[in-house]
């Protein structure tokens, strides 16, 4: 009966939570203001939280060398400085150089490309697969035509959102700045809100979150860094064109779970085709042995047990996120299912299992019988011999 009462309270929840829901679409135009609000902020802070976690190592090291953590955060912004500016004069002519000249023979890079799948069309292997009536070069030609004309309009969209919204973008480094400084007091303040006798739980769940989101967002860096100095290397041995080029968009392109792996892939070989079809299969091969040594060496010393995330999981929640937020959902959607994870499962352990999985209290032994006042005494044992 106790789980039945357990079950309707929250079946009642449940449907309360969908009636609010409700309510609130029929009224969003109250909530308009608000979302509007969270879109302006949504970029800089997202920025703001990522670089928290990723400086906040470095910031704790500098403090507890006796350094001021406002001091410690000014160091460290001076030497990003330092770095970025070193990125301008040292890295960015030659990534500049590598853009302006792909942008000038993007017509060339095509005809490239489709002179050497007409040649591949041609060869012995290939023209036993496919069939007559089929023209395999002109086929993948408009798939890649289509391919780059929607990536030219992508990036196009997203030069303009970061330029409608660079006054903003700006203030990232002061949202930074704080977090960096008063970090440490906002799990404090989000358990006082909770009743006293869960602070404990409370603070146990904010700690166990802000590990696995260090975890998550440092060990990413270090991995797509890690991939990054294998391709290029490997591309310099095999003299791909536009390595450079090629290695950011494989850097960036991997923090995208699963699916940037695979997107990214498709330049590098485009690109090692038009030098090459051997070429072209050295570039799979190098990106190959890159991730396998990035997902078997690298990632499980890094990430350890904190991505404990079966693959098709993640595609699930890759693809979720790309329905319902774009680029920023697939970016988000997996920190957000670790820590909706975190929190159900403590939910589960305080509120549920204890009272489902309880078990009744054994009943207590009885005693001897002791004789009724005017009644018989009771019998004895049958064990006993009666003289």
């Amino acid at each position: 009966m106790a789980k039945l009462n357990l079950f309707i309270r929250i079946c009642i929840a449940v449907l309360l939570v969908l009636g609010i829901i409700y309510v609130s679409s029929l009224v969003d135009f109250i909530f308009t203001p608000i979302i509007s609000l969270f879109n302006v902020v949504m970029v800089p802070l997202m920025l703001a939280v990522f670089f928290y976690y990723l400086l906040r190592p470095l910031i704790d090291f500098l403090s507890s060398r006796k350094l001021k953590r406002t001091l410690a955060i000014l160091l460290v912004y001076l030497v990003i400085a330092i770095l970025l500016l070193g990125f301008t004069v040292g890295v960015w002519p030659s990534l500049q150089s590598q853009l302006l000249n792909l942008g000038n023979n993007m017509p060339g890079v095509l005809r490239a490309v489709g002179e050497q799948l007409s040649k591949l069309e041609n060869t012995e292997l290939l023209s036993g697969l496919i069939p007559e009536n089929m023209n395999l070069s002109s086929q993948l030609m408009g798939y890649l035509n289509t391919g780059f004309s929607l990536a030219t309009g992508y990036v196009s969209g997203l030069f303009s959102f970061v330029s409608n919204f660079a006054i903003v973008l700006f203030t990232f480094p002061i949202l930074l700045f704080y977090m960096l400084k008063e970090g440490g007091k906002f799990g404090d303040k989000l358990v006082s809100f909770f009743p006293k006798r869960y602070h404990e739980e409370g603070a146990g769940v904010i700690a166990e979150i802000d590990g696995v989101m260090g975890s998550f967002i440092v060990g990413r860096v270090l991995v797509n860094l890690a991939l990054g100095v294998l391709m290029y290397i490997g591309f310099l041995i095999i003299g791909l064109p536009y390595a450079l080029l090629l290695t950011m968009v494989a850097v960036l392109m991997n923090f995208i779970p699963f699916i940037g792996a695979i997107l990214s892939t498709v330049p590098i070989f485009i690109f090692g085709l038009i030098e090459s079809p051997s070429t072209a299969v050295w570039s799979i091969v190098v990106v190959l042995v890159a991730q396998q040594i990035q997902d078997n060496l690298v990632a499980p010393y890094i990430f350890g047990k904190s991505m404990d995330i079966h693959p098709l999981t993640t595609i699930i929640l890759v693809l979720a996120g790309g329905d319902f937020g774009g680029i920023i959902g697939i970016l988000v959607i997996i920190p957000v299912y670790m820590m909706l994870k975190i929190i159900i499962v403590k939910l589960y352990q305080l509120f549920i299992r204890t009272r489902w999985e309880e078990e009744p209290e054994p009943a207590a032994p009885m005693g001897p019988l002791e004789p009724v006042p005017g009644g018989t005494a009771p019998p004895s044992d049958a064990g006993e011999n009666v003289e």
